[in-house]
């Protein structure tokens, strides 16, 4: 376990100012996590509307963290029903929900027992604009080594926790709808760069790739909106609602 705590936040939010997916973000996460000798992660934000899907960033199992999202266990996960009130850290185990835990739940926790999450710390999260997530740091058993992490930096997890969700929010829209029509995460993300007024090359330098490639995916967001101009596609996503900050 390492001591150096605070070389270990630097680089974690260096790592998070240079995330540009899913992919780095987990990535960035994971090596922090993993310096602090907590193997196995999970950041779920949940939908601002009822119709919307769940965010699931995280190193646990593909099997498992597919089987979550497919059976929309984050509507009865006892530990994801605990953090939507916010508050403070918790530990949890198999008895989180006692005698009150309904067949559903138990069997939710009996699978995730199949993949060794069986108990963890998770850190709730209410922003500012109340959107809920959650930040949780697994294990297959209750061991004094992650005991004894999870006590000694509570705090800075919590502040890790808080600058995850703050960076995936800002970089990682949830909705990448624009009048209707479903854009990929480049095209919107290139989308949203050309909104703030950063020319191709310069939105290549953030995204580190080609300017050429940009525009590229500029043009393929103008062809699916059905505008001429990029103009007119910044205009549609302004209509929407949608934040380009």
């Amino acid at each position: 376990m390492t001591r150096d705590m605070p070389l270990v936040f630097e680089t974690f939010l260096e790592r998070l100012s240079q995330s540009i997916d899913e992919t780095d973000f987990r990535d960035a996460m994971a090596e922090a996590a993993g310096r602090l000798d907590l193997i196995s992660f999970a950041y779920l934000s949940l939908p601002a509307r009822p119709s919307g899907k769940p965010r699931l960033i995280s190193n646990y199992p593909p099997r498992w963290t597919r089987q979550y999202l497919e059976n929309q266990y984050e509507k009865l996960d006892p530990v994801i029903l605990r953090a939507r009130n916010g508050g403070c850290p918790f530990h949890w185990g198999s008895n989180l929900g006692g005698d009150k835990m309904s067949p559903a739940q138990q069997q939710l926790f009996d699978e995730a027992a199949q993949f060794s999450i069986c108990c963890g710390l998770t850190i709730p999260i209410v922003d500012l604009r109340g959107r809920i997530a959650a930040v949780t740091f697994a294990a297959d058993e209750p061991r004094p080594v992650f005991l004894r992490v999870a006590e000694r930096y509570e705090q800075a997890l919590q502040l890790m926790a808080a600058c995850f969700h703050r960076c995936v929010r800002r970089k990682l829209p949830s909705d990448r709808t624009v009048d209707g029509i479903s854009l990929t995460s480049r095209e919107y993300e290139c989308l949203r760069w050309a909104a703030r007024g950063n020319s191709a090359w310069v939105t290549g330098r953030i995204l580190g790739i080609k300017p050429r490639t940009i525009a590229f995916h500029l043009d393929n967001a103008k062809k699916k909106l059905g505008v001429r101009t990029q103009n007119q596609a910044i205009a549609l996503l302004g209509s929407e609602g949608s934040s380009i900050l």
